[in-house]
């Protein structure tokens, strides 16, 4: 009888992998399941409780939906912001974010700061802390969107006084 329970009890929870719903084969169980008598007292009739109750309910929302309210990332898209025509001159717009994080070389070349360089830093080895503060380059996929991500307006060339970059805007022997 136990084995006959686990089977059956297995059969109930196995729909949650595919979907929410019973088949009509396990409602026909479910109810032969349930006009039988236990045969081992309360202990019978305590198992057979919780699934005559499941069985009653009928289905309110879809896998997805449970689980995207503990994994958010499910549902959420990503997006750059980045519009093709403005209304006032009909241009492609910069996203913000692109120019805050980056800087482009003259060259074409994107640099960058490394993650977390400025993140819990007193938790972090001086040597890790070091290499944080380093910049480094962008690959050319990364490039090559960051360019259709910014106008034209941050592809010029601009001249600075004691610029620090100035040894890297011009690509040299290549």
């Amino acid at each position: 009888m136990a084995a006959l329970v686990a089977r059956r009890l297995s059969g109930l929870l196995r729909p949650l992998s595919r979907s929410v719903g019973t088949s009509p084969l396990q409602t026909r169980q479910l109810s032969l399941f349930s006009q039988r008598q236990p045969l081992f007292g309360t202990a019978a009739a305590a198992v057979c409780a919780p699934v005559r109750s499941a069985a009653a309910q009928p289905p309110r929302c879809s896998l997805l939906h449970r689980v995207s309210a503990l994994v958010p990332s499910l549902t959420w898209q990503p997006c750059r912001n980045l519009t093709y025509v403005s209304l006032k001159k009909g241009k492609r717009k910069t996203v913000k974010a692109a120019t805050a994080r980056f800087m482009r070389l003259h060259c074409g070349l994107w640099i960058r700061r490394k993650a977390g360089y400025k993140k819990k830093l007193w938790k972090k080895l001086p040597a890790r802390r070091k290499r944080l503060r380093e910049i480094v380059f962008c690959n050319k996929t990364q490039s090559k969107l960051l360019d259709k991500m910014t106008s034209s307006f941050w592809k010029r060339r601009n001249w600075f006084l004691n610029d620090p970059y100035q040894n890297y805007h011009d690509r040299v022997n290549l």
